[in-house]
Order: structure tokens, then sequence, then C-alpha cells
């Protein structure tokens, strides 16, 4: 099987170990992974912003970016649930606008080939258990896109459980938002600050040693708020729990 990887800006450009130990991961499963070098923003904060036809140009680069493969995956619940559910939405606006039909079908053929990776994993591989290690208690933090958007459910969790040496803890109020929200981070500060402080909070009482998430947009935003309060928990996503194994960690 080959797929497409689509890394994201925030992993590019802030954590580029998210994306090594996506492809880590998924060829260790069998997969080809190819990176299409053309790939550039999605167009979310433009798009969350307001600035629906200025998101126009980045859909149809992201499209062409990632043609001719049957399966994009992304360690990022709010990038493919902008390629999923707002590409669309765009596409069919563009086109009832009377500016043909051409971007519509670029979201389309592309909304309909793009994974998160943990739905990845467990729906199209069918695994749970990817023969990871990590001897750590570790707390797991739902993002609203992928709990919400797209619907990931237990599917994180599921494969967290099956991570030898891994205890997973209880976080109370999981399926509160973080914060972090993207532009609405920027826009309204102390809001967004005060909700990052209820969940860190929530993620501490629990003496876990690592809080782990599937969208480091939101792990930045709670892993500042840590930092400043020089906390010992630590922030970590969950493909690089998944890409560890035994054999590595003894080495």
């Amino acid at each position: 099987m080959r797929v497409a990887l689509f890394a994201t800006c925030v992993n590019d450009a802030v954590y580029p170990s998210t994306a090594i130990a996506t492809t880590v991961l998924l060829e260790r499963l069998g997969v080809q992974v190819d990176f299409p070098a053309a790939q550039t923003c999605c167009g979310q904060p433009q798009y969350n912003t307001g600035y629906r036809r200025e998101t126009e140009p980045l859909l149809r680069r992201t499209a062409r970016a990632f043609a001719g493969y049957d399966q994009v995956v992304a360690p990022s619940g709010s990038c493919v649930a902008m390629v999923r559910d707002h590409y669309p939405r765009i596409g069919a606006k563009a086109a009832a606008e009377g500016r043909g039909s051409e971007l519509a079908d670029h979201a389309a053929s592309l909304a309909a080939r793009t994974y998160e990776l943990t739905e990845f994993l467990t729906d199209v591989l069918g695994v749970t258990d990817v023969g990871a290690y990590f001897p750590h208690t570790v707390v797991y933090h739902p993002s609203c896109h992928g709990l919400r958007f797209l619907g990931l459910g237990d599917r994180p969790r599921r494969l967290l459980e099956a991570v030898k040496g891994l205890e997973l803890l209880e976080l109370p109020g999981a399926d509160e938002c973080c914060g972090f929200g993207g532009t609405f981070a920027v826009k309204n500060p102390d809001v967004s600050a005060a909700m990052g402080a209820d969940k860190i909070s929530n993620a501490g009482a629990t003496g876990a040693q690592v809080l782990c998430g599937a969208d480091n947009s939101c792990l930045m935003h709670l892993g500042g708020l840590l930092h400043r309060q020089d906390s010992p928990l630590r922030t970590l996503h969950i493909a690089e729990i998944l890409a560890g194994t035994e054999e590595e960690t003894h080495a």
C-alpha cells in the first residue's frame, strides 16, 4: 500500500518529529509513505478567520499535491476536518456562485481519500496493536476536531491501550475544549488561557507523566501553559508514542 503523508504546517514548522514518527510507524506496518513536496498550508487559518475566497487557491494547490494517491494520511484531526468537512463547502459555494464545478470536484475527490492517522490505522489497516512500547503513565486529550467533526471516538484510546508498558489514566473533563481553537486563541487570549489552565489542572491531578493528543496545535497550547508552570507533565503526540518499540528503547 502506498499513501501520501499530509504533514501539516504545524508539524512541518514546529513538530517535525511527529511527521517522522508517522512515517516510521506506517512503514513498520508495511505501508509505503510518500511526501509530496508541493504540499503547503491547507488554508484552515484563512477559512476560520472568514477569508473563504482566499482559501480557494490553497484548496487547489493541496488537491494538486495529493492527486494520484488512493489515501492521504495526516497526524492532525483539525487539518483532516478542514479537508473533509470544509473543502466540500468551499467547492459547493464556488459552484453556486457560478465559478464552475472544478473546485467542488477537487474538494470531493480529496475529502474522500483523506484520513486522520488513528482512523487510518484502525479502519483501513485494521490494527490496534501496532507493536509499540511506552513504559509511562498517560492521559489522552481528544481534540475538538477529532471528537466532533471526525467522530474518532475511542480509536486513539484503543491504540494506546494496546501499547506495551503504557498505563492509560482517565482525564477528567476529557471532552472539554482545551481553549486553543486556532485563531480563537489569538482573538480571545484570556478565555483561551483559562480553558487551557482547566485542562492541564485536570491532567496534572491524575499524576500522569504524559499528556497525549492527536493534534499538535492543542498540545502546543497546553505545552506552553505547562512550561510556564514548570510542570513535570509533558505533552506528546500519539504518533510518537505508537512509533516507539521496546527494541529501540533498550538499544
